[in-house]
């Protein structure tokens, strides 16, 4: 048994998977995860709800919350204390209680809804049920639960592992584009923007921070903040081609970034290198947007990519 969660595909979609030793009772477990009064202790909104299979389900998040507002589910499964299963907003929660020795095991999945965007925040996901499970295992123990200091290092471990961060080729006309979309949890949209950007007012050259050495900028073509930003990239100081930076607002999945390059037919050879370098670009990006900014460009990570890139492509 592992405690670090897994992801895989069951009928086509992807589905979390975390197990926890507990050392309590099935049944002690089994009003932890079902008794709303209980919940309330590690569940990440305030749950009302009936345990019958049909009942609608209610989670309301609170004040400080991140996420705003108010989401829906329904009861699905209701078999004590063994399995409890509802679904939450677009994704199906699972708990099962198997007995061991004089305590029992807890198998939790989530399924994910919403596709491939639902997809994108499975890592910070995956990093919130670990603290969650933890508060959840605290509580059960009558110990306080102290919260995690390390929430972005374990969620990029988990974007890692998940292959969450990982560029794509799609091949054009004219030669190909090299596209990459990140989540960026739940931010405003004008934070995301203003990140970017660094206030500043945008004339004729694009952000700092929306260009790399690896890919040299040339002139701004397009803004329409905070949603989109276009700039010429340039070879031997000659237009080669367009990069994009799109962020995008879901009220059910949080935002994301989609960043496209452009790549005419005759510059094949430079793909592996400039996807190393948006890699590594919107790691940078998705730490600020965390509260986290990294000085130093990472060269040694780039060229580790680079090599990987190159492999794949």
């Amino acid at each position: 048994m592992t405690e670090r969660a897994t992801l895989r595909t069951i009928d086509g979609r992807p589905v979390l998977r975390f197990e926890r030793r507990l050392r309590h009772s099935p049944a002690k477990v089994w009003r932890a995860i079902s008794d709303p009064a209980e919940l309330a202790h590690w569940f990440p909104a305030e749950v009302e709800a009936e345990a019958r299979p049909g009942a609608p389900m209610r989670f309301t998040f609170p004040g400080e919350a991140v996420v705003d507002g108010t989401w829906d589910g329904e009861v699905l499964e209701v078999d004590p204390p063994k399995v409890y299963m509802f679904r939450w907003n677009l994704d199906v929660l699972r708990f099962e209680l198997i007995p061991a020795g004089d305590g029992c095991l807890l198998v939790f999945t989530q399924t994910i809804g919403g596709g491939g965007r639902g997809l994108l925040g499975a890592g910070r996901t995956a990093t919130g049920w670990d603290t969650c499970l933890a508060f959840l295992a605290a509580r059960l123990d009558g110990v306080p639960a102290t919260p995690p200091d390390d929430t972005l290092s374990r969620t990029e471990a988990y974007i890692e592992e998940f292959g969450l961060a990982e560029g794509t080729v799609r091949e054009t006309q004219d030669g190909s584009e090299l596209h990459f979309v990140r989540d960026l949890v739940w931010k405003p949209l004008a934070d995301v923007w203003s990140l970017l950007t660094e206030d500043t007012q945008l004339s004729d050259k694009p952000p700092v921070r929306a260009t790399n050495d690896h890919v040299p900028a040339g002139r701004l073509l397009h803004t329409d903040a905070p949603d989109e930003l276009t700039y010429e990239w340039l070879h031997d100081n000659e237009p080669a081609g367009t990069v994009t930076w799109r962020f995008a607002t879901d009220e059910e999945l949080g935002v994301r970034v989609e960043l496209t390059q452009t790549v005419p037919a005759r510059l094949a050879h430079l793909r592996a290198e400039a996807l190393a370098a948006w890699h590594v670009q919107l790691e940078l990006f998705f730490a600020a947007t965390q509260g986290e900014i990294r000085c130093g460009w990472p060269a040694d990570r780039v060229a580790e990519l680079t090599e990987h890139y190159r492999r794949v492509d």
